[in-house]
């Protein structure tokens, strides 16, 4: 296989781990996609920066649920001047390692925020941004495990 390339995810839990938070908003895949993980890594960076900057680093949990592990190859053609003497067309065409993605399927979760209920509608807003750099519609649902009378 020629060895698999290196993650861009830097953490895939980010935040207080060691807290816990009775509020769970996570992003959920409407459509089948391959998400590569350099969009996994924006969109880790974009929420959890979101959060940080709105409510601190200690409180939330953030954690990616999808692991990028199908390996994506490119057969690459020359082009310009003299590339049809150059370029073997479709001949041995296995291609080159270009990166990794995750494949994903409809009703996934793909990013989960646990947070505190006065916290609800920003860590809402970090995901709706995350889910921009996804090449598939998102919605996001609420958990609020056992305790109904939060207000949300």
């Amino acid at each position: 296989m020629g060895g698999v390339p290196n993650l861009r995810i830097v953490r895939f839990e980010t935040g207080n781990r060691t807290a816990t938070f009775p509020v769970t908003i996570t992003l959920v895949a409407k459509e089948i996609c391959h998400i590569r993980h350099t969009a996994l890594e924006a969109a880790r960076i974009t929420a959890t920066r979101h959060m940080t900057k709105r409510i601190g680093p200690n409180a939330f949990h953030m954690k990616i649920r999808i692991y990028p592990h199908i390996v994506l190859r490119e057969n690459k053609q020359a082009t310009g001047a003299g590339a049809d003497r150059i370029s073997q067309g479709m001949r041995s065409a296995f291609g080159k390692i270009v990166g990794s993605a995750a494949r994903v399927k409809i009703g996934q979760k793909l990013i989960s925020i646990h947070t505190d209920p006065a916290n609800y509608t920003k860590a809402k807003d970090a995901l709706r941004k995350a889910s921009m750099k996804f090449p598939t519609p998102c919605s996001i649902t609420v958990d609020r495990g056992n305790d109904l009378i939060l207000g949300l």
